[in-house]
């Protein structure tokens, strides 16, 4: 039996998908568009300016094994929106906030815990979360 869970209205039932949710393939597109020029089109780092940048690009498919072995939705959001950015720091990554807004959807953060994100922004974590290894 599943675990039922409210959410502002909606009930989601524990380990089932909603069709509302985005599938990783249109996170895909968006991360060919918008992130591979730096973090290459296997998301590993080796995009065509990663070179002239200050700072390499991370390998993203290791976000979950760099983590403890789980994957941090609400820390991922953060730093492609540049949500939590402080100002002054040297960022090289640029914020993707205003590029990725849209009507939202309910993304869970922890457990019980869900916030409302732009609908591209959740497609991209989607799949990003979906391209890890070395869990």
């Amino acid at each position: 039996m599943h675990k039922a869970m409210a959410i502002t209205g909606l009930v989601l039932l524990a380990g089932c998908k909603p069709d509302w949710m985005p599938e990783p393939v249109e996170g895909q597109k968006l991360f060919a568009d918008n992130c591979a020029v730096c973090h290459g089109t296997d998301a590993r780092g080796g995009g065509e300016l990663a070179r002239d940048l200050p700072t390499a690009p991370p390998d993203l498919t290791l976000i979950s094994a760099r983590a403890g072995g789980s994957f941090p939705t609400a820390k991922v959001l953060s730093q492609i929106d540049g949500y939590t950015r402080m100002q002054g720091r040297d960022q090289v990554m640029p914020e993707y906030g205003a590029l990725l807004e849209g009507d939202t959807v309910p993304v869970q953060l922890a457990e019980d815990e869900f916030s409302p994100v732009p609908r591209p922004l959740a497609a991209l974590v989607a799949y990003l979360e979906s391209i890890q290894r070395g869990r």
